[in-house]
């Protein structure tokens, strides 16, 4: 190896410490927020760990339709970013707000004014229902917020603040967790609210992040948007932005939505399959953090070298990016394998819902993997030039015309065992991998997004 080639290493690997590690940390903190609910209801009771789990599929659609805005924006800002150029990062900013501000006021209202019917949607064991309302009723005040935290979370990462976005999400996550421990349970004086004390604490944590960006954004040197970029409307831009975003957010629904019917699949299985996929669902979480960290970190460091036009090096990148897909897939499957005997430890299960866990987490560990492979590459390297179209089409194919049918089938004609429909249901990944490689070799995902004179 010439000594050229070592320092362009070094420098890979010092770039992708200084990006992806604060991201997968954001990637974990943000996970954390949605397990600790998990955890501590876990504790709490199995029907209101199983009513939370399915309350939070309105919330996870709408992150569907918000990381879809996100991940435009910052396929754009971060070659922007390249370019050097903060006019045209603040109207992609500016952009990104209204539209995430708009689609958090929707889901808004159907949750706080209509949380019977979402829940019906996903069971129908009344218990559930109820716990699911009244969570629902509380955490719909989140939304109003969470939304724009995440274009502001987004703009940082891209433009070389990730440690300062990972600083924001670590300190929700303390914050959320002190709130369940203190509401949950009716610590220290305070009363015993279970589900409701955990839809507490999501708003008070979303609300506390909200605030801290809002003031961080205000600090000396930081890009805001300012009344111009906000009030313009640049129809160039924002066909600029539907011709990635749109593709992101097919790719975003029809994956999201499938897996939202998983659960809806689970929920007409037996409590006892809600609350273990439920588990399994947490672990796959935390497994997959520094995962989510390398694929922004692609996105970002392949980004910002095709918007300096420095085709040869994104390709390079790429190619370092790709070899390390697969080492990230051991590691996840190893770190799933390891937290399965704490995991089962520490949830009150009945035997039944202990035994489908046990299974579910196996079965997971091939979905891992290839979820590794899919993520950092579809996810990860091909949004840095814009190509959201391959992950539309493959979710698409390997979710909606293969592993669902079948699920649904197996569920509700064939009436198949709850482990063998979850085989089913979670084969999609795996699926996508054959045609993952060839689309990498055609280069679609190598194009300069950005524009003179914005």
């Amino acid at each position: 190896m010439t000594k050229s080639n070592k320092n362009n290493n070094l420098d890979f690997r010092k770039e992708l410490i200084s990006i992806a590690l604060p991201v997968a940390l954001q990637s974990l903190m943000l996970s954390l927020v949605g397990a600790s609910d998990a955890l501590m209801l876990g504790r709490f009771s199995q029907d209101a760990v199983s009513a939370v789990s399915l309350a939070n599929q309105i919330s996870f659609i709408m992150n569907l339709f918000i990381g879809s805005v996100t991940g435009g924006c910052s396929s754009f800002i971060t070659q922007y970013y390249g370019k050097k150029d903060n006019t045209a990062i603040q109207k992609f900013m500016s952009m990104g707000i209204k539209l995430c501000a708009g689609i958090s006021l929707i889901f808004f209202i159907g949750a706080f004014f209509f949380p019977q019917v979402l829940m019906r949607i996903y069971t129908p064991d009344k218990n559930l229902i109820e716990t699911g309302v009244e969570y629902l009723k509380v955490v719909s005040w989140s939304y109003l917020f969470s939304g724009i935290t995440q274009i502001y979370l987004m703009v940082m990462k891209a433009t070389g603040r990730a440690a300062k976005s990972a600083f924001i999400s670590v300190m929700t996550a303390v914050i959320d967790m002190l709130a369940d421990l203190f509401l949950i349970y009716g610590l220290a004086g305070f009363p015993r609210l279970g589900a409701a004390g955990c839809a507490i604490s999501t708003v008070v944590v979303e609300a506390c992040a909200f605030i801290v960006c809002i003031a961080d954004s205000y600090g000396k040197g930081r890009i805001r948007p300012d009344r111009k970029s906000f009030f313009s409307h640049s129809q160039i831009l924002y066909k600029d932005l539907a011709k990635v975003t749109l593709p992101a957010l097919a790719s975003n629904l029809t994956w999201g939505v499938g897996y939202s019917m998983r659960s809806m699949i689970m929920g007409h299985l037996g409590n006892d399959a809600v609350a273990a996929d439920a588990v399994t669902s947490v672990l796959l979480e935390l497994s997959t953090c520094f995962c989510k960290g390398l694929s922004s970190g692609a996105t970002i460091m392949t980004g910002r070298l095709l918007g300096q036009n420095l085709i040869e090096e994104a390709k390079v990148c790429a190619a370092k990016f790709c070899k390390i897909s697969f080492l990230c897939g051991v590691v996840n499957v190893a770190v799933l394998l390891i937290t399965e005997p704490i995991a089962i430890a520490f949830f009150v299960l009945t035997d039944e819902a202990r035994k489908y866990t046990v299974m579910m987490i196996f079965v997971s560990t091939a979905y891992l993997f290839a979820y590794s492979l899919n993520t950092i590459i579809t996810c990860g390297i091909f949004p840095a030039g814009g190509d959201t179209m391959y992950d539309a089409k493959s979710v698409m194919l390997s979710k909606w015309c293969f592993s669902l049918p079948l699920a649904l089938l197996g569920t509700f004609v064939f009436k198949l065992p709850v482990i063998l429909v979850y085989v089913i249901v979670m084969s999609d990944e795996t699926v996508k991998l054959p045609w993952l490689y060839p689309r990498y070799k055609k280069y679609i995902w190598v194009k300069n997004l950005t524009r003179n004179n914005v």
